[in-house]
């Protein structure tokens, strides 16, 4: 498990060019994206599919700034859904994705006012095993999107394992 905590910060411009080095070829994108993200990349292109002035967009970075992950999160079904989320290929198995998931989900949980997160993923997707760890579980969608699962969690399970930093709640940290 990841021994510290990183910034969570709305996601820049400037680094959707590093967002897009993650994804090399049309399979990685669309695993991702979603089946309308198109591919290869545009700079525009690309800044449209992600919604990017639409959506809340975030990036867990590193130290020196650098990006590490990514999420994005947006109010559906009365839930706080979680998508796009993404460890850089050279930071993952470091606990960022555990960290970057409870922390979108606890921002985006209190700013939309909703105690339920959601998000789909690939049935053969490893971070499918992630998800359960932390508390999703499968559930029926209210407009199915085959083959994509749809998984559920309680806000609350999540946030298990942050703590409100001295900034208060809206900004909970990875605990240690």
């Amino acid at each position: 498990m990841n021994q510290k905590t990183h910034d969570l910060r709305p996601l820049e411009r400037q680094q959707l060019a590093t967002l897009r080095d993650w994804f090399p070829d049309a399979d990685s994108c669309r695993r991702w994206g979603g089946p309308a993200f198109r591919y290869p990349f545009t700079a525009q292109g690309f800044r449209e599919d992600l919604g990017f002035d639409e959506l809340a967009s975030f990036g867990l970075l590193g130290d020196a700034g650098e990006l590490l992950g990514v999420g994005q999160y947006a109010e559906r079904w009365g839930r706080c859904h979680l998508m796009r989320l993404a460890v850089a290929p050279h930071a993952r198995g470091r606990g960022l994705g555990g960290e970057l998931i409870r922390r979108l989900a606890s921002r985006g949980g209190e700013a939309l006012g909703v105690e339920t997160c959601s998000l789909w993923v690939f049935p053969d997707n490893p971070a499918r095993r992630l998800y359960r760890r932390l508390g999703f579980a499968e559930a029926q969608a209210a407009v199915p999107q085959p083959p994509l699962c749809y998984m559920v969690a309680r806000l609350a399970e999540l946030r298990r394992g942050l703590t409100p930093s001295r900034d208060g709640p809206s900004a909970w940290r990875a605990g240690h």
